[in-house]
C-alpha cells in the first residue's frame, strides 16, 4: 500500500500516467497523458509579441524555452483575425479530447491569457476565451478532471475567468456572450437607476438547465459617483469541478457565480436554482475566498431556503469574494428536533451545571473529610465546570460563525471550545483512573497534594499541550477551522482528530474501569441465597452503570453510531439528547443521588436554620 507506479503515455500521446497501490490494486491518482501540440497550443506566445513587441522587457519575463517557441511561432500564417482575439488556437484545442492531460495545459493556457491578454478585452476576445474555457468545463468532463496533477487546477481557472471577464468592454452599455458552460454578462449601471439585475438560464448535464440571477441592491447603487461596469459569470458545472479536484463536506449545488463590481458596492443579492431539490439537507450561502481558497459561508447570509431554490446576501471584495453559490450537505441532517433539542438540553445543561456547582460549594466541608471523597468530589467539580465552560462556548462560538464575525475570533472561539471539552475528557479520564485506585490499591496511599498536582496536570495540562499544538501546526497553512462553523477542520487537514482521538481513547479506558467496577462490586455476601445473591446484584449493577456512564462520558461512545448511520434521525437525536442533557445527569447522579451529599445537604440546611425545599 501507497507504492507508486509511473508510465509512458501511448505512443500518439506525450507525459506520463501515475498509480498508488490501494488495497493491493492499482489505483490511477494522476494522467498527464497529453495530445495537444505544444508549439500550436502556446502559438499565443507569438501573439504577445504581435501586441506588446518583442523587445527586451517581454523576453526578460519569458521563460527560455518560450523564447525558443516565440521564435518557432514567427511565422506568416498568423494572420489579422489571429493577431485580434487568437482564434488561430481554437479549432486544435476544440478538435482534442478533454482528456485530464489536455486540461491541464488548457488551464494553463487560459491563466496565461489572463495575465498577458487581458487589455482591451472586446467582445472576439472573449468569445475565444469562453470556447475554449466551455472545452473543459462541458459536463461530461467532470470526471476526468479528479485525474488532473495539480488538484488546484480548477481554482486557477476560476481566478483566471474572472480575471480576463472584468476587464470586458462593453459596447453599447451591455455586453452578453453565452456558452453552453459558461456565460457572462455586462452592463452600465448608473447611481440613479433601479437595482440591475443578471439573470442565467444554463446547461448543467443531458437532463436539463438550472438558473441563477443576481442583482445589485438599489441602495448599494447610490453609492456610484458616477457610470461604472458591473460583469456577471455564471459557471453551472464549476461547482462539481472543484468538488471532484477536492475533499469537501459541502456538495456544491448551484451554479457559481462570479461577479465583478466597483470597489463601492459591497453587497449582492443571488438566487441560485437548487441541482437536487433534497428535503433532508442543510443549505449554506458560500463565498468563495480567493486568497485561502476555500468555501467560507461567511461571505453570505442566506435570506430565504426553499425546496427549489436559496436567496443569499453576499459581500463583494475584488480580493477575496468574487465568486459564490450554495453548498448541500447530505450528511447534514435537518431537523427541527435536533435543534430543538440541542437548545433545550444546552439550556438544562448551563442551568444543572451552575446549581450542581452550588452545591458542592455549600457541602464541600462536609463530604470531604477522608482523602477518597475529598478527590471523587474535586473530580466531579472540574468536571461540572469544564463541561459548563465548554456549553457556554458552545452558543458563543454558533453567535461568532452566524454574525460572520472576524476570522480571529473565529479561531479564539474554536481554540478554547477544543481546550474545555478536551479538559472534561481529560477529568473524566481522572476520575475513572481514581476509581480503578480505589478498587484495586486498598493499601496504596496518595497524599493529597500529589494527587493534586497530577489530577491538574492530567485535567489541564495534557488538553492545553494538544490544543496549543493543533492550532499551531494546521493555522498558518488555513487548516484550523471548517468551513461553515467555528469547530476544527475534518477534510483538508484533518484537525478534528485532535480531538476525536484523546475522546474515543478516554471512552474506551472508561469503559474497561465500569467493567471492572461491574465485575468487583457484582460479588455477592457469604451466606447470600441464589434468589437474593442475584437480586442484589442486578440492582447493584443498574445502580453503578446509571451513575458512571454520565461521569465517565460514555454516552459520548454513541457518537459512532452517527459515523457508522450518518443518515440515521434516530441516532442523532438518541445522540443530542444523550450529550446535551448531560450536565443534568451529572447533577443528578453526581449530586442529588449521592446519599452523603444529601445528608451533608441536610445538615447545612438544618445548622442554618432555613428550610430547604430540595433537602425535603
Amino acid at each position: 500500500n501507497g507504492a507508486v507506479c509511473v508510465q509512458p503515455c501511448s505512443p500518439s500521446f506525450h507525459g506520463e500516467t501515475s498509480f498508488v497501490c490501494e488495497d493491493r490494486k492499482w489505483q490511477m491518482f494522476a494522467d498527464a497523458c497529453a495530445s495537444l501540440d505544444v508549439h500550436s497550443l502556446f502559438q499565443v506566445r507569438y501573439l504577445l509579441g504581435i501586441f506588446f513587441g518583442t523587445g527586451s522587457s517581454l523576453l526578460a519575463k519569458t521563460p527560455f524555452s518560450f523564447i525558443y517557441l516565440l521564435i518557432l511561432e514567427q511565422r506568416e500564417e498568423n494572420n489579422d483575425n489571429c493577431q485580434a482575439d487568437f482564434s488561430c488556437i481554437i479549432p486544435e484545442i476544440l478538435s482534442s479530447p478533454a482528456i485530464p492531460g489536455n486540461i491541464a495545459d488548457i488551464v494553463e493556457l487560459l491563466k496565461k491569457i489572463s495575465l498577458l491578454l487581458s487589455d482591451n478585452v472586446s467582445r472576439g476576445k472573449m468569445q475565444s476565451y469562453s470556447r475554449i474555457a466551455n472545452h473543459i468545463l462541458n459536463s461530461s468532463t467532470i470526471s476526468n478532471w479528479a485525474f488532473v496533477r495539480d488538484r488546484s487546477a480548477s481554482l486557477i481557472l476560476l481566478d483566471s475567468v474572472n480575471s480576463f471577464a472584468g476587464k470586458l468592454l462593453l459596447r453599447n452599455g451591455s455586453e452578453s456572450i453565452q456558452e453552453h458552460f459558461i456565460s457572462t454578462k455586462g452592463y452600465t449601471i448608473y447611481k440613479n437607476t433601479s437595482g440591475n439585475s443578471f439573470h442565467f438560464s444554463m446547461d448543467f448535464n443531458n437532463t436539463g438547465n438550472i438558473t441563477g440571477h443576481m442583482v445589485i441592491p438599489e441602495e448599494e447603487l447610490l453609492k456610484l459617483p458616477k457610470s461604472s461596469k458591473a460583469v456577471s459569470i455564471a459557471l453551472p458545472t464549476l461547482g462539481a469541478i472543484i468538488e471532484t479536484s477536492r475533499l469537501d463536506p459541502g456538495l456544491v449545488n448551484g451554479m457559481v457565480l462570479s461577479v465583478s463590481l466597483p470597489e463601492e458596492l459591497r453587497q449582492v443579492l443571488l438566487t441560485f436554482e437548487k441541482v437536487k431539490k433534497l428535503e433532508d439537507a442543510s443549505a449554506q450561502c458560500v463565498g468563495w475566498h480567493s486568497r485561502e481558497r476555500r468555501w467560507d459561508s461567511r461571505a453570505c447570509r442566506m435570506k430565504s431556503d426553499n425546496a427549489s431554490s436559496v436567496v443569499c446576501l453576499c459581500k463583494h471584495h475584488r480580493r477575496t469574494f468574487r465568486s459564490f453559490s450554495i453548498l448541500m450537505s447530505p450528511a447534514t441532517l435537518r431537523s427541527v428536533v435536533l435543534d430543538y433539542i440541542t437548545r433545550v438540553g444546552l439550556g438544562l445543561s448551563i442551568f444543572s451545571l451552575v446549581l450542581c456547582l452550588i452545591i458542592e460549594a455549600v457541602v464541600w466541608h462536609h463530604v470531604t473529610k477522608t482523602e477518597i471523597t475529598y478527590m471523587r468530589h474535586f473530580c466531579l467539580v472540574n468536571i461540572a465546570t469544564s463541561l459548563l465552560v465548554a456549553d457556554v462556548l458552545f452558543i458563543l462560538a454558533a453567535i461568532v460563525h452566524h454574525s460572520s464575525l472576524n476570522h480571529q475570533l473565529c479561531v479564539a472561539a474554536t481554540f478554547f471550545l477544543h481546550f474545555f471539552y478536551l479538559a472534561l475528557f481529560f477529568w473524566m479520564f481522572t476520575l475513572g483512573l481514581l476509581i480503578l485506585y480505589g478498587l484495586l490499591f486498598i493499601f496504596f496511599k496518595i497524599t493529597r497534594f500529589v494527587f493534586i498536582a497530577t489530577a491538574f496536570s492530567i485535567g489541564y495540562g495534557c488538553p492545553l499541550v494538544i490544543s496549543i499544538l493543533t492550532v499551531a501546526i494546521t493555522e498558518p497553512k488555513n487548516g484550523y477551522l471548517r468551513s461553515g462553523a467555528c469547530w476544527l477542520n475534518w477534510y483538508e487537514t484533518k484537525a478534528l482528530l485532535a480531538f476525536v482521538v484523546p475522546a474515543l481513547s478516554i471512552i474506551i479506558v472508561n469503559v474497561m474501569v465500569v467493567a471492572v467496577v461491574v465485575v468487583k462490586t457484582g460479588r455477592s455476601s457469604v451466606g447470600e441465597g441464589c434468589k437474593s445473591q442475584d437480586l442484589k446484584n442486578m440492582i447493584r449493577i443498574s445502580k453503578n452503570l446509571a451513575l458512571l456512564t454520565p461521569l465517565l462520558g460514555l454516552t459520548w461512545g454513541f457518537g459512532l453510531a452517527t459515523i457508522v448511520e450518518s443518515r440515521s434521525l434516530s441516532f442523532h437525536i438518541t445522540f443530542a439528547l444523550l450529550n446535551a442533557f448531560q450536565g443534568f445527569f451529572i447533577l443528578l447522579f453526581g449530586t442529588l443521588l449521592d446519599r452523603k451529599t444529601r445528608e451533608a445537604l441536610r445538615m447545612s440546611c438544618l445548622s442554618s436554620k432555613q428550610k430547604c425545599s430540595l433537602a425535603k
